[in-house]
């Protein structure tokens, strides 16, 4: 560890609160402020404990938002499509666009691209690269939204920074909620805005306490807590 990590690491214990009690989100964000800045723009993540058994289908949460203020990142997209649906993802600025090419290209191994949707009648043709495109997270899913005729839509929404998330085994969602350059308001209105549309896909099979805790962190600061 450098003298310059390590005075960095005292700086950052110095403005972190000395329990960890859940702030509310305004104080949250003036707490992550306050942490020492990086030469780059650090992405702000949160990361929600739930009170889900990650082992029953009918309790994942998956799904995507499209948040107030974006992520402060354009995603590079790749969509499997042909005839206007075609053009209306080329429209919407779509990295490449294809159908029997992309697939061919996809199975060789190229994965270099952030999403990956399919129209509907191109799943027959995309099934088979689950083997590539599954691992990486990249599967188009019609649960996840990027199995769609809105293509257009779609396309636009993510290349505005849409954000997808799903469970990980031990029943924790990840997601970016902004960049440490936003405004406060900023991260402040995401970061609402995910906590409210996660608190509102509460399976109904869940029993007890279904939001756990909640933390903010950026790349290289420690976790704040926050209250739901």
């Amino acid at each position: 560890m450098t003298v310059a990590t390590t005075k960095r690491m005292r700086a950052m214990l110095a403005v972190k609160p000395k329990t960890d009690d859940a702030l509310p989100v305004a104080e949250a964000v003036a707490v992550l402020k306050k942490f020492p800045p990086t030469k780059f723009d650090q992405t702000v993540e949160i990361h929600m404990r739930l009170g889900i058994d990650p082992k029953q289908a009918d309790q994942i949460i998956r799904g995507s938002i499209v948040l107030p203020h974006g992520i402060g990142k354009s995603k590079r997209v790749v969509v499997f499509a042909k005839g206007n649906l075609a053009d209306d993802a080329k429209a919407a600025g779509a990295e490449e666009v294809g159908a029997d090419d992309l697939a061919k290209k996809i199975k060789e191994g190229w994965t270099d691209f952030d999403v990956c949707i399919a129209a509907p009648d191109m799943m027959g043709l995309v099934g088979p690269l689950g083997k590539v495109l599954g691992p990486r997270g990249l599967m188009p899913s019609p649960r996840a939204g990027t199995v769609t005729a809105d293509i257009k839509k779609t396309v636009s929404e993510y290349k505005a920074g849409k954000v997808e998330f799903r469970n990980d085994p031990t029943g924790i969602v990840h997601a970016v909620v902004g960049k440490s350059s936003f405004d406060a308001a900023k991260l402040i209105d995401n970061i609402r805005a995910f906590i409210d549309h996660i608190a509102g896909m509460q399976p109904s099979s869940v029993r007890g306490q279904y939001l756990k805790s909640i933390s903010i962190s950026g790349t290289m600061t420690p976790g704040v807590m926050v209250a739901g």
